[in-house]
């Protein structure tokens, strides 16, 4: 199987959730809502000035549910966009906030078309492998947060799983801390913040220019 063949099955697992379960968390495959909202707030604390206006690209956004979440706590500090790489999702989002910009792209292959953001949070973009290996996933990753730093001008949040656990599931990104940080410090930036203090089986990378 190709890399290709393996992300596109990586969609079409996210677009069959949505099938079965519909509009809903477990519809983005998050196990429960509550954890779903933890994650939302531990994504949007990547924002340091919090009285100031600052464009976010909700990265890998499915339906909308963080631009949801920023609504049902009156954040007006951010200017929201979505973007996804499966049409499906992006038509839905769309449907639901006509007022927001959504993008159906891959950043890989079409990075000149996405502005810069002084944001970019990419909320379980790399928490489930599922077919890849852990060296391609791991390849896919850096990759990703190479292109997406490019279009940040403060910062970018993601999670991925943590090592710190009793056991591994095969379909999940378990990328050990060390590794990560070295690649951040050798290829990106030196200047970041790593959330392991929320109680889920993950940790969050605040990365800063």
């Amino acid at each position: 199987m190709s890399k290709k063949e393996s992300y596109l099955k990586i969609i079409n697992h996210y677009e069959n959730c949505y099938q079965q379960y519909g509009d809903t968390s477990k519809g983005m495959d998050w196990p429960n809502l509550e954890d779903a909202i933890l994650r939302y707030k531990i994504m949007l604390e990547v924002i340091r000035d919090k009285n100031a206006q600052n464009t976010l690209l909700d990265f890998g956004c499915g339906t909308g549910h963080l631009y949801q979440y920023i609504l049902d706590n009156d954040m007006k500090n951010i200017v929201y966009s979505g973007l996804d790489i499966s049409s499906k999702f992006v038509e839905v989002a769309s449907e639901k906030y006509p007022q927001n910009l959504f993008y159906n792209s891959d950043i890989l292959k079409e990075g000149e078309k996405i502005p810069n953001f002084d944001y970019i949070v990419c909320n379980g973009v790399f928490t489930e492998k599922r077919e890849l290996s852990f060296e391609d996933m791991w390849e896919y990753c850096q990759n990703m947060l190479i292109a997406l730093f490019e279009k940040v001008e403060k910062g970018i949040a993601f999670n991925v799983m943590s090592k710190a656990v009793d056991w591994e599931r095969w379909d999940l990104f378990h990328l050990p801390i060390d590794l990560l940080v070295d690649f951040m410090t050798k290829k990106l930036s030196r200047n970041f913040i790593i959330r392991n203090d929320y109680g889920l089986y993950e940790y969050t990378v605040y990365l800063y220019k």
